[in-house]
């Protein structure tokens, strides 16, 4: 018994770990991917809401068989099957487990509910052929399979809609700051009632069956839905949302809004006007906030999923032979489930963490906050008694995610990450099926074999991560405030690019300066090392943006090799704002007034091309920051064609100073074919500037 028992412990811990190292992304993955947190402050947060919904919140009492996966008779239960459903558990564990080892080391991020799903399965299958029974509910494994689609559908679509309403009624304003001072409030309303049922409902059940057990309450049902034969009417004592359920909600939701519009009135946006970072900064509130109770719920429901088997094999333990429906959870245990799940947040939580919030879409404090609402109402509608399918918060995080960055156009999503993630979703169940079937087998409920079997099984483990560890990051420099992806604040890709358009248009105000000190005949000396200097920083920043997006820090977007490509096309202004400073001092230029003042008409021209160009990089840094509005696109638009308009104004300058420096320089014919070579350098500047601002023509019309 002492041997089995340590065993089993063992391997739900390994549960435990692997539960908290691949679930813990449908918490905080968004708020990573935002910047709202650091990755180190999301593994902090989501340790500690993980651990105290696990400890404090979960369920006393677990189902042995979890999900109604198996139709077990407990009347008539056998010690001798008893005691094979024991040693299928423990297989069924462990085979889920080395599945989440799998996932999490690749990033991907699955459902832990699904993988016991497919462990007790697999038991299940090789129990009905060894008592030559029936066991495995298919109806309760169809609901499964359907889930796989529906719950992030709905996810989707909740979180589209979501975020749809935030940008129409706020981001589209003309002042973003000033309607979200009012509307924010307004907003919160719906969002803290649903998670204040969601609370109720779904992490503080144990909470309610305590309760009614020592006699606090006289009965669970007067907060928590009814089970079955529930009716609509609040009022009735079998009510599917009771009205103490209901007026709790909506306190909680009245005074969380009073509070945000308090805070609101009071708040000095400091310079976060401009680019929509004050709308950011609000919403990262309400994003940290849904966060924190995702880990919390999750905390409370999926620990479960590790101590529910186990708890069933001490049952069995305990009692000699003996199996109930249900079993009490020894606070020991609670203790090592709640453990081991933060234990794997704060270890391998980050890989998975990371995927969801940088690799799937472009993730902003709006966008995070509409998905985690969107996936917060989809759990809560699934998991009530009148629809009851077993739905993953993996997966429909994972579809609202996918439906905000749909907001945005299908570019937006970049769906061979979503694919990958769709697919081990499909493989889990067999996966683990298979897994357990292998190890119950080999095991044959023998204590001894259980023993090496297990072990092994570790070891294997153990060497996969071993050889495939070339490409690891260590969770120290993970979780390192150097590394492991963007901080609190951080810019994103759109706002480095605009600092490198900075850059670049300051390679161009220094050119003009250089051109005009030349045409005057004083010496641009000066000014042709600053212009090289400023080529210089923007070359600097370029190359750090490309690194940026060359380590896969941020999800584009767009494809990465067209951002590349915009990037190429700005940086080449500043080469030719370089050049045509480095021409300057070639030679003097043709000493024709006319030529030098038609010379100085063209700098002026193409200064103001680039001026131009720079502010179309502005607004489209603010449309991306706006979740592609429809005012943004237009004034982005409009701003492309002025860049149009203003090089073709360049190259009519051009013309007439060619024409000018051709048809009076035949006594310089060096000079003049100098400065030719010259106003053709500063033409490649503006025709360098279209170029770069027609390339933004598809996030305008393609979004």
């Amino acid at each position: 018994m002492s041997l089995v028992l340590i065993v089993s412990l063992v391997v739900c811990a390994y549960m435990a770990w692997n539960i908290g190292a691949n679930d813990v992304a449908n918490a905080m993955g968004t708020s990573v991917g935002s910047r709202a947190l650091t990755l180190k402050q999301a593994v902090i947060i989501a340790a500690i809401f993980e651990f105290a919904g696990a400890f404090f919140a979960g369920d006393a009492v677990t189902d042995t068989v979890r999900k109604g996966i198996l139709s077990v008779d407990f009347e008539t239960v056998t010690e001798s099957f008893a005691n094979d459903l024991m040693y299928g558990f423990i297989a069924a564990m462990m085979a889920a487990a080395v599945w989440l080892t799998v996932a999490t080391r690749y990033g991907l991020p699955v459902s832990t509910t699904h993988s016991i799903i497919g462990g007790i399965v697999g038991v299940g299958l090789v129990l009905e052929v060894q008592h030559d029974t029936s066991l495995i509910d298919w109806e309760v494994i169809q609901k499964v399979v359907m889930s796989w689609v529906a719950s992030p559908l709905m996810g989707a679509l909740l979180a589209f809609f979501t975020f749809f309403i935030v940008r129409e009624t706020i981001l589209e304003a003309d002042d973003p700051i000033g309607r979200s001072r009012w509307l924010a409030p307004i907003l919160a309303i719906p969002t803290f009632f649903v998670l204040g049922l969601a609370l109720q409902f779904k992490a503080l059940k144990g909470f309610f069956s305590r309760a009614q057990s020592e006699g606090w309450i006289e009965s669970k049902y007067d907060w928590l839905p009814v089970k079955e034969n529930g009716s609509w009417n609040p009022m009735d004592a079998n009510a599917w949302f009771p009205i103490n359920s209901l007026i709790l909600a909506s306190i909680v939701a009245v005074i969380a809004a009073a509070v945000l519009g308090y805070v609101l009135r009071n708040y000095e946006f400091k310079g976060e006007e401009d680019g929509f970072h004050g709308v950011e900064r609000i919403f990262v509130w309400l994003q940290v906030i849904t966060a924190a109770y995702v880990a919390f719920a999750h905390g409370a429901n999926d620990r479960s999923n590790a101590i529910g088997p186990m708890a069933a094999v001490y049952q069995v333990l305990s009692s000699g032979g003996e199996l109930a429906e249900s079993a009490e959870v020894p606070v020991w245990l609670v203790l090592l489930g709640s453990a081991g799940i933060a234990i794997g947040v704060m270890t391998w939580g980050w890989r998975v963490m990371d995927t969801i919030g940088t690799k799937i879409t472009d993730i902003t404090p709006t966008r995070g906050f509409a998905a985690e609402f969107g996936a917060a109402t989809t759990i809560l509608i699934f998991s009530m008694p009148f629809l009851a399918v077993p739905v993953s918060t993996t997966h429909t995080l994972v579809g609202a995610v996918v439906g905000v960055g749909l907001a945005g156009g299908a570019k937006a999503v970049d769906f061979r990450v979503f694919g990958k993630i769709f697919a081990s979703w499909v493989a889990s169940l067999p996966a683990a099926g298979f897994g357990s079937i292998l190890i119950f087998v080999a095991v044959a409920s023998d204590p001894i074999k259980l023993l090496v079997v297990i072990p092994i099984a570790l070891a294997g483990v153990g060497y996969v991560i071993w050889s495939t560890r070339d490409d690891e990051i260590y969770v120290e420099d993970a979780l390192a405030e150097v590394g492991g992806g963007p901080e609190v604040g951080s810019p994103t890709y759109f706002e480095l690019f605009h600092t490198h358009a900075e850059a670049v248009n300051e390679t161009v105000e220094h050119m003009l300066v250089a051109v005009n000190a030349a045409a005057d005949g004083k010496d641009p000396s000066e000014e042709i090392e600053a212009t090289v200097a400023a080529e210089l920083r923007a070359d600097n920043i370029k190359n750090d943006l490309r690194k940026a997006i060359g380590s896969g820090q941020w999800s584009l977007l767009l494809r990465s090799e067209d951002f590349m490509e915009m990037l190429s096309k700005q940086d080449r202004i500043a080469d030719y704002a370089q050049n045509v400073a480095e021409q300057l001092s070639f030679r003097p230029l043709y000493e024709n007034e006319g030529a030098r003042e038609a010379l100085k008409e063209m700098g002026e021209s193409v200064a103001k091309t680039a001026s131009l160009y720079e502010e179309s990089v502005t607004a489209l840094r603010d449309l991306t920051l706006s979740g592609y509005t429809k005012a943004g696109r237009e004034k982005l638009g409009e701003l492309i064609d002025k860049v149009n308009l203003a090089e073709h104004d360049a190259d009519l300058v051009e013309g007439r100073a060619a024409s000018l420096v051709f048809s009076e320089g035949d006594d310089e014919a060096l000079a003049a074919m100098h400065m030719y070579r010259v106003l053709q350098r500063m033409d490649d500047v503006a025709n360098a500037c279209e170029s770069a601002a027609n390339a933004f023509l598809p996030i305008v019309y393609n979004n």
